[in-house]
């Protein structure tokens, strides 16, 4: 349930690289009336576990400040958390998404986690991209599987799929084709030497020509108008990432459904809370979500962005000013489409008893609930394909309501 005053922290009272072309293919253009809705969903994966208390602090449970010591947000004094209701604070690396969730155009789910139960990363990041309830059971994600379930025509919405990365992540694998498009900081090649390359391997290869001339055409448009992030490092990556990425979604004929992975979350030494590494990831995350809204223009209106990652981290800090391996976290929802201004929570407490094996954030929420909410109303798919195929073996977990704002 949505929490969204201030109350006592107990369970009860919050119950409220360039143009790399890995296997690209095109489904019939996608054919919409101006007054159609034609939605968008962006995939964003946090691989390394994120810390969900140090992104959104419940600073009113009492145990929180004790529990997270110095990563913990406070209300008052430097580098304070952003104010989101009278219960969480927001990490002061994400002034963007702040202002999104003030215009009722993002929401935050915390104490969340898929079903996975255990710390590994591997095992934690084949669960939350293959969507089974157990590693190891398939090589395709289900991101992909929901591109492939989506109705075929011209009246397709959703119809085309994008990965960003030199590989297409786990979640964008599968039998639905999918374009591929890596960033790179290598200049582009000049207009002499493409036309030359297509023109000899038109003569001797035509089919690799036409691989060619996609991917060439693909960078183009990623790259068209970029802007320079700020700074160096993972930070300004996430941002220059997502500005390709949003060109290529925001074309007329370009893909509906994408994924990006960003690496890096694993912050066990020297994490830091409303400043520090961790802070300065959420701010390239932050600055990615600009880029996106931006880049999407008035597709902005009919898009989702979902950020998740593989599990939480420790309530407890460890003795390297860090945080381990642990469960519950949060999920982030961001686009004019979602229904925001809220942090949803079934809050579980931080108290030693209510704590997940006495250490981790205990979760609450499932986070297939969530993504099945956000596929059922915004893409329309069945609660029986989610729950056989998107989900397989999660007929019982119900897609969580009321995500998506009504025209």
């Amino acid at each position: 349930m949505d929490h969204t005053t201030p109350h006592a922290a107990t369970r009860r009272s919050v119950l409220l690289a360039g143009g790399a072309l890995f296997g690209a293919a095109f489904l019939p253009k996608s054919a919409h009336a101006s007054n159609t809705r034609d939605p968008r969903l962006v995939v964003l994966v946090l691989r390394g576990a994120l810390d969900g208390l140090a992104a959104v602090g419940p600073f009113g449970d009492p145990d929180y400040a004790g529990l997270h010591s110095e990563l913990a947000l406070r209300r008052d004094g430097p580098h304070a958390g952003l104010p989101l209701d009278g219960f969480f604070l927001l990490n002061p690396g994400m002034p963007h998404f702040a202002k999104l969730f003030r215009d009722n155009q993002a929401a935050i789910v915390h104490a969340v986690a898929t079903p996975y139960r255990d710390r590994s990363h591997f095992d934690g990041q084949d669960i939350l991209e293959s969507g089974f309830d157990r590693p190891g059971r398939t090589t395709s994600g289900w991101l992909n599987r929901v591109i492939e379930t989506l109705p075929k025509g011209e009246k397709a919405q959703a119809s085309r799929g994008l990965a960003v990365g030199a590989v297409a992540p786990l979640i964008m694998r599968g039998s639905a084709p999918v374009l591929g498009w890596s960033p790179t900081n290598l200049p582009p090649p000049g207009e002499d030497l493409t036309s030359r390359l297509l023109a000899l391997y038109k003569t001797n290869d035509p089919v690799l020509a036409g691989a060619l001339g996609q991917s060439l055409e693909t960078e183009k448009i990623a790259n068209r108008e970029r802007g320079q992030a700020p700074g160096g490092g993972e930070a300004a990556l996430m941002q220059r990432v997502a500005e390709g990425a949003a060109k290529l979604i925001a074309a007329e004929d370009g893909p509906r459904i994408a994924a990006l992975a960003f690496d890096g979350w694993d912050t066990h030494a020297n994490e830091g809370g409303p400043t520090g590494r961790l802070a300065m990831l959420l701010s390239g995350l932050d600055g990615a979500l600009n880029a996106f809204q931006m880049g999407l223009g008035p597709a902005w209106k009919d898009t989702v962005v979902v950020a998740i990652t593989e599990f939480g981290r420790t309530a407890k800090i460890n003795g390297t000013t860090g945080t381990d391996h642990g469960t519950g976290t949060v999920a982030f929802l961001a686009g004019g489409a979602v229904k925001g201004g809220r942090v949803i929570a079934d809050w579980p407490g931080l108290s030693l008893a209510a704590l997940h094996e006495k250490r981790d954030l205990r979760p609450t929420t499932d986070l297939r609930a969530v993504l099945k909410g956000v596929l059922s109303d915004h893409l329309g798919l069945s609660n029986a394909a989610l729950g056989e195929k998107i989900f397989p073996g999660s007929i019982g977990v119900q897609p969580m309501q009321n995500l998506i704002a009504t025209a």
